[in-house]
């Protein structure tokens, strides 16, 4: 009992100190470390009591193994193969839940499923089933990153996305139903996303991206567009809004005699600058007219995300005006007379609604109507990685929808973090759930209802994963602040966890993790891929540089004409810091990330000197042949991210690791799809070739049929034991693990000369 009551007293310690690393901040008060430490003492003495009553006599021995070399029963292919993709929530006529499933072991096909039975007495009559049909993936490839991929239509039914045609069908109880023309699907002229049923017209409103009649327009000459579907399939199409290079979330009114829509055009990005419009549908032409200007005029604000209150008609949506999104109300608009006039939901919240990725994904919606009238709200809280929930009354008066505030947190039954919120009818809330030491979930919540018991806890409906994670090898993420350049950053620090090994080693070699985007976050969420590190002996960092979401708009913006720069300064800070903090082995230091988070990767090892190894999944090595070889969504992302082209043509290639690859004096491992559309195989080829010639230890490897991010379980698995074999070799360590099939690394020896690896 006495060393559990270390251990964890050891790990308060390291909680506190991890707080503020390297900066000069203010720390928490006496009383409220006192307060952690005896919280933490009674919780130790309960669960020493119940340990002892149930094991009197249990000792655990502890065998020292090197970091990395620890056996642990999180395989990659427990990682690729246990868990599936979780997404795109929402509540059917009667109450049902439904969500998107991506399952790794179908090569990343995705389903719609729901939830039946629940309330039922016998358990075999509760679960999840497969409403999507059975041959097609539903998914969209709209801004290649899709979303919105379906919508349960108010009488019944499924409409979806096949992500093979790119065809937009009903999946009724009389049959399934084609929406979209025939005459186009086979050039792959259009894709359809975001998707809404307006049965009072037989609409259904979506946004419309057309490659033109061969399917194969430059991206300057793909058009975006809001268009409505007619529900008879007849194929009929009728456009809402043209004109700007990019829309999304089309909603139509209660009454059905609005559209409010989201657009911008380059070379904005939607958490950059956009626009909210509001147009009139004329009755008589089925069109659409006054297309009003609500919010972003100013052209240096983010709306996103509208949606209309089911009784009030009043438009909500997200801005970042304030400085974080906040929620912002217009009145209805037949009750504004034209004066249009939007106020804040609520006073100043410093923190950001809406979700941690902005824009990248159709469909989103980081709010929700509850049943009652009153608005439920996620949002998190980056303290200790978790999410609390706000809920509010629907009123025009910021101050009275303030004092109608409620928060709810963990305590209060919730999971620890949790999104995409859809309300039942009973007063239910639905969400997708998460914590540091379980797989994400689909969970019920009725902590809001008349008479609920206080603290109830969520249900837990469907999880990601039918696998088990044995105790003891489950690393607990601590949130990090760290000083750099532009000031203070932020990650989540993870030690080497195992129930029975542990290493006379001074410190762990350390993976920094950098996530893509750039403009996304990290989470504490559980994650395999994160645990198959920390079981075996490697500490993890994982990074929110500058540029992340979920802090505000001036943290966002800090890669503004600075990619390349303050997120390379960001990952080498925090490294750094650990390593003085003790918590780090300097000279085994490793980074990884895809995509974007490739290209950070990529750009530590060639313009710092602070790690000694990295693995790029699918990353830009070329900031020139990106800019001017990807999709249109991201055509001109780097102009705000780098610079405009031809004229800062310098900064590009001062930038760019394949032109300083003289620079590079550590291995290299590379990870590729074939088929990726965002950042071409090319550049990986390309940087492969540049370390050849320059002698360093390097491997690419490229995954047949895959795109940006790798979907099929062999590849997710191969992926990962390929890295941790890649730093097996270069720090000297042999993997634990009948898995794990060397492979050759050029400009190393073909043989491994350590030891053989631990049973």
């Amino acid at each position: 009992r006495s060393r559990r009551f270390i251990a964890v007293l050891a790990s308060f310690l390291s909680q506190v100190t991890s707080l503020r690393i390297g900066a000069a901040v203010a720390r928490p008060s006496r009383q409220i470390l006192h307060q952690r430490y005896v919280q933490m003492g009674q919780q130790e003495s309960t669960e020493a009591k119940a340990e002892t009553a149930e094991k009197p006599q249990e000792t655990r021995e502890t065998t020292d193994l090197p970091y990395g070399a620890w056996p642990s029963p999180i395989t990659a292919s427990f990682v690729a193969t246990s868990g599936v993709r979780l997404g795109s929530l929402s509540v059917d006529r009667d109450g049902a839940p439904h969500w998107l499933e991506g399952r790794p072991q179908e090569k990343g096909r995705q389903v719609v499923c729901r939830y039946v039975g629940r309330g039922a007495a016998n358990a075999s009559e509760r679960g999840a089933v497969d409403v999507s049909p059975a041959e097609m993936n539903v998914r969209t490839r709209v801004h290649e990153y899709g979303g919105g991929a379906y919508e349960l239509a108010p009488s019944g039914g499924l409409i979806f996305s096949d992500f093979a045609s790119q065809r937009v069908y009903w999946e009724r109880d009389a049959g399934l139903l084609c929406l979209t023309p025939e005459s186009t699907w086979k050039t792959g002229q259009y894709r359809f996303a975001d998707f809404k049923v307006v049965e009072s017209r037989d609409w259904l409103v979506a946004v419309r991206e057309d490659h033109g009649v061969n399917g194969d327009a430059a991206p300057a000459q793909v058009v975006n567009e809001v268009v409505a579907l007619a529900l008879d399939g007849s194929g009929k199409m009728q456009v809402l809004a043209t004109g700007m290079d990019f829309y999304a979330a089309p909603r139509v009114s209660p009454d059905s005699k609005h559209l409010a829509y989201i657009c911008w055009s380059h070379p904005s990005m939607p958490w950059d600058t956009t626009e909210l419009r509001l147009a009139t549908i004329d009755d008589e032409k089925s069109s659409t007219a006054s297309h009003h200007l609500v919010d972003g005029s100013d052209g240096d604000t983010s709306v996103l995300q509208p949606a209309w209150h089911p009784k009030s008609a009043a438009l909500y949506y997200i801005s970042d005006s304030s400085g974080f999104y906040n929620l912002r109300r217009l009145p209805p608009p037949a009750a504004a007379a034209g004066a249009l006039k939007p106020v804040d939901a609520l006073p100043l919240q410093e923190v950001d609604f809406g979700g941690g990725s902005p824009g990248w994904a159709l469909g989103q919606q980081g709010f929700a109507f509850l049943a009652d009238g009153r608005l439920a709200a996620h949002v998190p809280d980056r303290a200790t990685g978790t999410a609390k929930l706000l809920v509010f009354d629907d009123t025009n008066d910021a101050a009275s929808a303030a004092a109608s505030l409620r928060e709810y947190s963990k305590a209060d039954g919730l999971p620890h973090s949790f999104g995409s919120l859809s309300p039942a009818p009973d007063s239910t809330l639905y969400m997708l759930g998460s914590s540091p030491d379980a797989p994400s979930g689909i969970y019920a919540w009725s902590g809001l209802g008349a008479g609920a018991a206080a603290g109830s806890a969520a249900e837990l409906l469907a999880s990601s994963s039918s696998s088990e994670l044995p105790p003891g090898y489950c690393s607990v993420p601590q949130p990090v602040e760290f000083a750099s350049t532009e000031g203070a950053s932020y990650g989540y620090y993870y030690p080497p966890t195992h129930p029975t090994c542990s290493s006379a080693e001074d410190a762990p070699p350390l993976l920094v993790k950098a996530h893509g985007g750039p403009t996304a976050c990290t989470s504490t969420a559980f994650n395999p891929a994160i645990q198959f590190w920390t079981s075996r002996g490697f500490a993890v960092l994982d990074v929110d540089y500058g540029g992340s979401t979920g802090y505000g708009r001036a943290y966002r913006r800090r890669l503004r004409g600075k990619w390349g720069i303050v997120d390379i300064d960001d990952v080498c800070a925090g490294a750094t810091a650990l390593v003085e903090r003790g918590l780090a082995d300097r000279a085994r230091l490793a980074i990884d990330g895809g995509s974007a988070g490739g290209y950070t990767t990529l750009g530590a090892l060639a313009f710092r000197d602070v790690f000694t190894a990295g693995c790029s999944l699918y990353g830009v090595a070329d900031l020139s042949t990106l800019a001017g070889d990807t999709h249109k969504f991201e055509s001109r992302y780097l102009d705000g991210l780098v610079g405009v082209l031809p004229a800062d043509q310098a900064l590009y290639d001062e930038r760019a690791p394949i032109k300083a690859v003289d620079r590079l004096s550590c291995p290299i491992l590379l990870l590729q799809g074939d088929e990726d559309k965002i950042v071409p195989p090319n550049q990986a080829t390309l940087m492969h070739e540049a370390l050849l010639a320059k002698g360093l230890p390097c491997a690419l490897k490229m995954y047949a049929g895959e795109q940006h991010g790798f979907r099929k379980a062999e590849n997710i698995q191969d992926a990962l034991n390929s890295e941790l074999y890649f730093y097996s070799r270069v720090f000297k360590f042999a993997c634990a693990g009948d898995d794990i099939a060397p492979f050759p690394i050029d400009n190393l020896p073909a043989e491994p000369t350590d030891a053989p690896a631990p049973a």
